[in-house]
Parts: C-alpha cells; sequence; structure tokens
C-alpha cells in the first residue's frame, strides 16, 4: 500500500511540475492544481492513520490518530483553493491585456528575437 500511494504522490508531482513548465497559461494552472493535490496527499500519508481509533488520547486507550495531518491539509485545501484563484485571475487579466495565453505574453505567429 505504501508503494502505491508513494507512486500516486510520485506521478502527481512529476505531472504538476511538467504543467507548470508548459507555454500556456492554462496548463500551468492545472499543474499548480496537480502539485497542491500531491502535497495533500503528501501531508495525509504522513500522518500514519489508524482505522477505528479516537483523534485525541483517551484514558485506557494506547493507540490513537494524530489530528494534525487532517489539520494541516484541510489548511492547505483552503489555500491551494484562494491560490487557484488567484493564478487564474492573473492568467485571465494576462490574457485580456496581451490578447494571448502565452506565458511570455508574446503570440504563437509572432517570430522570436534573433540576435546575430
Amino acid at each position: 500500500m505504501e508503494m502505491l500511494v508513494a507512486s500516486a504522490i510520485g506521478i502527481l508531482t512529476a505531472a504538476g511540475i511538467y504543467l507548470c513548465l508548459r507555454g500556456r497559461t492554462f496548463p500551468v494552472v492545472l499543474g499548480l492544481a496537480m502539485l497542491s493535490y500531491a502535497i495533500n496527499v503528501f501531508l495525509f500519508a504522513m500522518g500514519r492513520l489508524v482505522v477505528e481509533r479516537p483523534p485525541i488520547y483517551e484514558k485506557g486507550i494506547t493507540d490513537y490518530t494524530d489530528p494534525l495531518p487532517q489539520a494541516l491539509v484541510l489548511t492547505a485545501i483552503v489555500i491551494a483553493f484562494g491560490m487557484t484563484a488567484l493564478v487564474v485571475v492573473l492568467s485571465l487579466r494576462s490574457f485580456l491585456e496581451t490578447g494571448t495565453d502565452q506565458v511570455d505574453g508574446k503570440p504563437d505567429d509572432e517570430p522570436e528575437d534573433i540576435v546575430p
């Protein structure tokens, strides 16, 4: 099971980095979302969750689930939502200002300046 979760985290991270390095704004937004999902799964898996145990310490019970990873994941979800909303608004504003969704602001058919 650990190998499956570790592989999922690795695939999400690799796909997120690949999409963040693309030239258009929409794949960059998707890449940031995938990176945030990978971080959430990593934080959740880091908590060594125990099934059917109370989340706080009680007398007489030796095993309990650590509630900190769940709190960290909830906080990360809120932060990722705010970050995604900000990046979408910035990319929309960039598209309206430049007329293209390229990250560098140059249209596709415009040739690059070649310095001799």
